[in-house]
């Protein structure tokens, strides 16, 4: 009796071990801001604010959170510190401002908005929220929300106006001066308006090698090397006029098929 005490003690302290190494790790979600806060500080960066519109799955908690109330007060809270105005002004100068609009050029912005128009769960989970009596009891009783009152106190506080005088000393002002003459500037814009990577996922493979070159190790090709072209019926089995993957594939450079290397000499035979 008390070996199968034993055993059954065993067995159920090393389930959960057994369970917890068979089952993978579920992948690490995109961040998705939580507080009023941190959607404010998004959709005044310049290089992010387009997030909410690129996937409809961002956009729900975004609607979610700019239908609240206190998103409102917390902005108005915002727009009093100089700091947060210097803050978005200065990644309006980043490269990253460029890329954030340029991927609505991929045409993957758009596949999700027309599965979301088709999916009733995102309907489901619009109505829900701008149907919410919790939140219409919220902005109800919205202008007995402390918050509020710290807004419009705010107003008539000095160290506000300090802020705001003080405010070119700031070396963010200073760094906002300084980036018209800034060379780097502009080769960062330059470089992001190259880069396919700017215009979204499915343009990373535009216009590139599929082979890759040593420097001082380029061999020529042998005369009757066949060239090695893309497959642009993958994975339909013919040319698709739809699939704007096979258009892309189109533009591909060619790869020139290495020559095979010579046979090695034979050995000489032994002296006998």
């Amino acid at each position: 009796m008390k070996v199968k005490s034993l055993v059954a003690a065993l067995l159920v302290a090393a389930a959960p071990a057994a369970f917890a190494n068979g089952a993978a790790a579920p992948a690490a979600a995109p961040a998705v801001p939580q507080t009023p806060e941190a959607w404010l500080a998004r959709m005044t960066d310049m290089t992010k604010n387009m997030s909410a519109y690129k996937d409809p799955k961002v956009f729900v908690p975004f609607m979610n959170a700019v239908t609240e109330p206190g998103f409102y007060t917390t902005m108005g809270n915002n727009m009093m510190d100089p700091g947060n105005w210097l803050n978005m002004m200065n990644s309006m100068t980043q490269p990253g401002a460029y890329t954030n609009m340029a991927q609505f050029a991929d045409p993957n912005v758009y596949m999700k908005w027309l599965a979301a128009s088709m999916d009733p769960n995102f309907y489901t989970a619009l109505l829900t929220q701008l149907s919410d009596p919790g939140k219409l009891m919220r902005w109800a009783m919205s202008p007995m929300d402390p918050k509020v009152m710290s807004m419009l106190t705010n107003s008539i506080n000095p160290n506000v106006y300090m802020k705001w005088m003080t405010a070119p000393m700031d070396p963010r002002a200073m760094q906002l001066m300084m980036a018209p003459i800034n060379p780097n500037l502009y080769m960062g814009w330059a470089g992001a308006s190259m880069n396919p990577s700017s215009y979204g996922d499915m343009w990373k493979g535009f216009a590139t090698a599929p082979y890759s070159m040593v420097p001082g190790a380029v061999a020529a090709p042998a005369a009757a090397a066949p060239i090695a072209m893309p497959n642009w019926t993958v994975p339909a089995g013919n040319f698709n006029f739809f699939d704007p993957n096979a258009w892309t594939q189109m533009f591909q450079i060619p790869g020139v098929t290495a020559p095979a290397a010579a046979p090695a000499a034979p050995a000489a035979p032994a002296k006998k």
